[in-house]
């Protein structure tokens, strides 16, 4: 029995890029700006994974002698900046051409175009933080039912909803119209369903978000593990960032600490292949809303349970740790970040403390993962499985 477990700690960077300038992100460091406001976070099993060791990580984070696993950093050639483009590379896909973006809000003829399919009127429609829009629309949304609809710097279309007002199985009905309409010229990477509970001045994002994405261009490290015979196991996001394609089995996720007990019980059990996790929390709640207070507890939180991700791995298991982009929450607005993310290879029987350097691509990732499971690979990168293996 041979397994890789992928886990991302969503938005965690770990510094800007060389092109950040032309993203407007100059002078990013998701991990270094947490630890410069909270210096005395305690991370001690990410430092031992060598999280304070990386390539030009901010030395404030804390250099470590006795590392167990393998750590650096990668770059990403996709051009963008999003889940859905960090995700994909990941598994393999360099994408390009980026995700069309609608910042001044999407065009009148496709929101009449939606509503007319929806059967009523919309709100909002403009680039937003999504606890804001609620905030300043949500009344008016329940008193007239009208969706609120909003974007983001990344390639999205945002439908929030009261679950009073439009029932969740209404709302995910009505994404998918938007995702059937958001094609062409109007195409977007994510139409993302964002239900909320609560009273005006006490609204509440709720954990039933749903993404509906592109599918994938072409196969993925995904396919290539089912298509081996393999189990590859989707938890939280991951199932719709790849529009379920090539995931055998699924579970969402309410939170990173439900998303951390599932992957444990996940490798518990007994199969071949892939545990490819999301832990969004640091993204949603915490980059997102600028809270670098809450983004460094829920670090704390995910490095007290990182124990009990190893003592449940077997012997030929590959754990991997790594970021989808950043999303520095000293920074201004409110949108993710254009950084490199840490890698941090686990196994029992790996090598301990090798520098990994700056890896070519975040693809690295998806092609080390085929090579420890011994699957024909079809994507982009470049396996270090042989700079790590015993």
């Amino acid at each position: 029995m041979k397994r890789a477990i992928l886990v991302v700690l969503d938005s965690l960077g770990v510094g800007e890029m060389p092109d950040a300038a032309l993203f407007g992100d100059s002078g990013v460091n998701t991990l270094g700006h947490i630890v410069e406001e909270v210096p005395n976070i305690q991370i001690k099993n990410l430092l031992s994974f060598g999280l304070g060791n990386i390539d030009d990580v901010d030395p404030i984070v804390g250099y470590t002698e006795d590392v167990i696993a393998n750590y650096g950093k990668a770059r990403e050639l996709s051009n963008g900046k999003d889940t859905i483009t960090g995700h994909w590379e990941l598994a393999g896909i360099i994408t390009h051409k980026p995700f069309l973006t609608f910042h001044e809000g999407f065009p009148e003829e496709f929101i009449k175009k939606f509503e007319e399919e929806i059967g009523i009127e919309v709100l909002g429609n403009y680039a937003a933080s999504g606890t804001e829009i609620i905030k300043v629309l949500g009344p008016e949304h329940i008193a007239t039912g009208k969706p609120i609809v909003y974007t983001s710097a990344d390639s999205v279309f945002q439908i929030a909803a009261h679950e009073e007002v439009i029932p969740l199985e209404r709302l995910y009905e009505i994404c998918q119209i938007a995702r059937r309409l958001l094609v062409g010229e109007w195409q977007v990477g994510r139409v993302i369903a964002r239900p909320f509970v609560g009273k005006d001045g006490d609204f509440t994002r709720t954990p039933n978000r749903r993404d509906f994405a592109v599918s994938p261009p072409s196969d993925t490290l995904l396919d290539n593990v089912k298509n081996a015979g393999q189990t590859v196991w989707a938890v939280g996001k991951i199932e719709d960032i790849f529009n379920k394609c090539g995931v055998t089995d699924a579970v969402h996720t309410d939170s990173n600490l439900d998303g951390i007990n599932k992957t444990i019980e996940l490798i518990k059990q007994d199969f071949d292949g892939l545990v490819f996790t999301n832990l969004v929390d640091f993204d949603a709640k915490f980059g997102h809303r600028r809270d670098a207070a809450g983004y460094a507890k829920a670090i704390e939180e995910f490095d007290s349970r990182l124990p009990d991700i190893m003592e449940a791995m077997s012997e030929d298991d590959l754990l991997i740790l790594c970021a989808d982009h950043g999303n520095d929450p000293s920074y201004k607005g409110f949108d993710h970040t254009r950084e490199f993310v840490p890698v941090m290879a686990y196994g029992k029987k790996m090598k301990q403390g090798v520098n990994l350097g700056t890896l070519s691509s975040f693809a690295d990732v998806g092609a080390t993962i085929a090579d420890h499971l011994e699957v024909p690979y079809s994507c982009a990168g470049k396996s270090f499985l042989e700079r790590i293996r015993l």
